[in-house]
This record gives structure tokens, sequence and C-alpha cells, in this order.
């Protein structure tokens, strides 16, 4: 049997531990081009499973008798790289990992690496840090993955790229992930002679979505935003702003208004930025006003709904945006939001319907669940089961009143649904949890 052969037991036996049946064509295709191409460019649409695909060949690359790193991941966002960890640990391979990102803390990464990861996934701008302190050697990594690698190079971080890269004088293999097709590779990255993988269906990915133009009379569209958003059933959606200050002020409108919103943007700090993505996946929120920073590569449920409230500059950030619905061979709706006199970019198509927006629509209805903090997490032996015993027992929760639950190293977030929460609240007030009394309340 081939090495590249999917079937293998190792693979067929972490697939199990995820509860995966098989891989789809474009996770095999990549796991064989990975193992025999010494160079692989892999393009596939967001929500694919372009994770899994580059991560499970790494389990026939990484020696487990090695005790320095052999692989080397970077992403171009903190959230990307925490989400492929995660991806890495689900697969139960028993290799260590490491992430290194801003904002979080610089000795615990350092701690981390003095015994170090087999595969180490980081941010350019963290990961080049890290070399100029000398707090990992280069020399035992053979394998470099880019993934979104063409978001790196949009955020500026070619620099530090090209630092990095210039630094791996072992390497033997080269893997580029992205879901945008036709990116320029700049030479500093050394991919000559590549099998290129290229899974964008062209025709399937626009008969899916479609795109709607929402005229505002007023230069300033928020009532045309609110509009808009009153008239989706009360479903989730993502507003897209191309400025920091405008997506927290377009968030703190729909709520002056009566919308469940809330933010998200590469200026907040790291914990507040976790918390907004907690509360819009669990449903505690159903808006999520943003930068192009959510545009790809975040773990947050299918979209049915994108709204454009400003227009991006580039074509592909539009198709990115875009990328949050009707994948998968979903349908969705990009709603775009422009004034009559404004310049409409040349990647617009003339033909795009216009949407007349219902008058009279009801305020959408409140979301079905409250996010709770708890102020314990991994590192202070609490998980899931945990958190669900005491919230039944001693909170008197149902089955039912309790949703997603995300236990990280320090905190941990239950999503409770809206109305039973107070009640949950008043009667743990006093107790403790595993023996000792945390601070539980809802997040903000």
């Amino acid at each position: 049997m081939k090495q590249t052969e999917n079937n293998s037991p190792q693979v067929a036996q972490t697939l199990a531990k995820m509860g995966i049946e098989s891989l789809n064509p474009m996770q095999t295709a990549a796991h064989e081009a990975i193992l025999t191409s010494d160079n692989t460019l892999l393009v596939s649409p967001t929500g694919s499973g372009k994770t899994l695909a580059f991560l499970l060949p790494l389990l026939q690359l990484l020696d487990p008798a090695k005790t320095h790193v052999q692989c080397l991941i970077l992403t171009p966002s903190r959230e990307l790289a925490a989400q492929i960890e995660q991806v890495w640990k689900s697969m139960g391979t028993g290799l260590k990992v490491n992430v290194c990102y801003g904002g979080h803390s610089m000795s615990t990464e350092i701690q981390n690496l003095s015994s170090p990861p087999a595969l180490l996934i980081g941010t350019p701008g963290r990961i080049a840090d890290h070399l100029t302190r000398n707090t990992f050697a280069l020399d035992g990594i053979k394998t470099l993955i880019l993934d979104e690698f063409d978001k790196s190079l949009d955020l500026g971080f070619q620099d530090q790229m090209s630092y990095i890269i210039g630094g791996l004088r072992k390497l033997n293999k080269r893997v580029l992930v992205s879901a945008t097709s036709g990116v320029s590779i700049p030479d500093f990255v050394g991919l000559r002679a590549a099998t290129r993988l290229n899974f964008v269906p062209e025709n399937e990915e626009k008969s899916a979505l479609s795109v709607k133009i929402v005229v505002s009379e007023a230069k300033d569209k928020a009532d045309t935003l609110f509009d808009l958003v009153c008239s989706l059933n009360s479903e989730a959606a993502l507003v897209f702003c191309n400025h920091r200050d405008a997506a927290e002020r377009t968030s703190e409108l729909l709520n002056d208004m009566g919308v469940y919103a809330t933010f998200y943007h590469g200026g907040m700090e790291q914990d507040d930025r976790e918390r907004a993505l907690v509360r819009f996946r669990n449903g505690s929120v159903n808006y999520l006003v943003t930068t192009d920073l959510a545009a790809r590569g975040l773990d947050i449920p299918e979209m049915k709904h994108v709204v454009h409230y400003h227009l991006p500059i580039h074509e592909h950030e539009f198709t990115h945006r875009n990328g949050r619905t009707a994948r998968m061979h979903a349908s969705g709706t990009a709603y775009l939001i422009l004034h009559r006199n404004e310049p409409r970019p040349q990647y617009l198509d003339d033909s795009l319907e216009t949407l007349e927006l219902p008058t009279g629509n009801r305020l959408p209805n409140p979301p079905e669940f409250v996010t709770i903090y708890v102020s314990g997490g991994k590192k202070n032996k609490i998980n899931k089961v945990d958190i669900v015993g005491f919230f039944s027992q001693k909170g008197q929760l149902e089955k039912g009143d309790l949703g997603l639950i995300e236990v990280k190293d320090f905190v941990s977030f239950a999503a409770v649904r809206r109305s039973v929460f107070k009640r949950l609240l008043e009667n743990i007030k006093n107790e403790k949890m595993k023996g000792k009394k945390y601070k539980i309340e809802v997040a903000r």
C-alpha cells in the first residue's frame, strides 16, 4: 500500500476519533499531493475543510521521536491560529502543538517553547518576534504551511514572512493554502514546480449566492440597515464595514434601535474579540458588525445573510465576505446598501437586482440565549461536563436550557436560555463548583 493511501490505519483511526466517515475529494487530493510533492498550492472555498486537508498528512510527516519543532504553520489572524490548534487537538495525535500570536502572554509562549512542540502555529508578527529572541530552533523545521497566505500579504506581513522563511534552511516541503485563486506568490516563498489544486467551483458558487442592492435615500445608511435587519425574520447576519470605528458606531446604533448586535475588529483586546465571537456563535447576539477581519478564517456558523454596509475597494475582499454565506451547496444572500448617487465599484454587475424593503417590520426577536461567564477554565481542571452538572444540579436547569459551552484556558462561557438565566444566577450565587467558588455572571 502506498504511503499516500487515505484509508491507512493511522488516517482511518484519526477520522474515526473525529466522527468523520471519509474525506471529501479536495481533502483526498490534498492529502496525496502534500505527501508526494515538495510544493503544493491548495485553493478551495471557505468551509470546505482545508484545515483538516493540510493537517492530516502531518501524521505521516512528523516524527514522534524528535524533540524539536518540525512543522511551522503561519496564519494571518489569531483566531485562525487558535482554530487550527483546536482541530489538531481534536485529531488526538499525541504530538505537542503550541500557538503564538499577539495578545497572548509572551512569557507563557516562551515557557511553552522551552519544551518544543512538533507543530508550531502562529501569526507572522509574533513568530518573527520569537525568532529575534531565539526561543526555538529552526534547524528541525522541514515543513512550512502558509494558511490564507494571500490574506497575510494583504495585511502587510510581507517583511515578517520573508524574514521567517529566509531562516528556514532545512525546508523540504511547502504548502500554500487559500480560498482565492489567481493570487500572485512572492519569490521569497520559494514555491517552485508546485502541484496546484484548485477546488473553487465557478458556476456552482455563483448560482447558490443571491446578490441584491438595497438603495438608501440618505447618505447616512443607518435607517436603511435597520429596516433591512428587521426584514430578515430574526435570522442572524454579518454586517461588514470598512473601518473599525464604523463597526463600533454601527453596532451601537443598532443596539440603540433595539437590535441585539455586537462588534468585532482587529483593534480590540484579544479577550474582547473572543467574547464577541462566543456570543455570536452561541446565539446570544444575532448581528455581528465587523471589518474584513471576519471575512475568512473564523469559526462562526454558516450565515444566510451577509450585509455590505460599506463596499470594499477590492473585489477579492467582496468575494471573501460573500463566502460567509452560500457555502458547501447552501444558499444565501448578500445585501449591498448603496446611496442612490454612490459610485459603484467596477467589480459589481450592472444587472444586480434591487430589493424594495417592506415597511412596518417588527424588531427582530431577542436572542434565544444569554452568555454566562465563568472565571475558570481548562487550567483550573474545569470541563464542559463539570459546567453542565453544576448548572443542572445547583442551578436547576433543564437539559434544553443549556446551549453551546466553550471552555478556554482560564475562563469558560455557557449559553443559557434567556428565560431562565436570572434564576440560574440566583440559585448558584453561593455555591461552589468542584469545591471552589468561581465568579459567574452575564458576559459583557
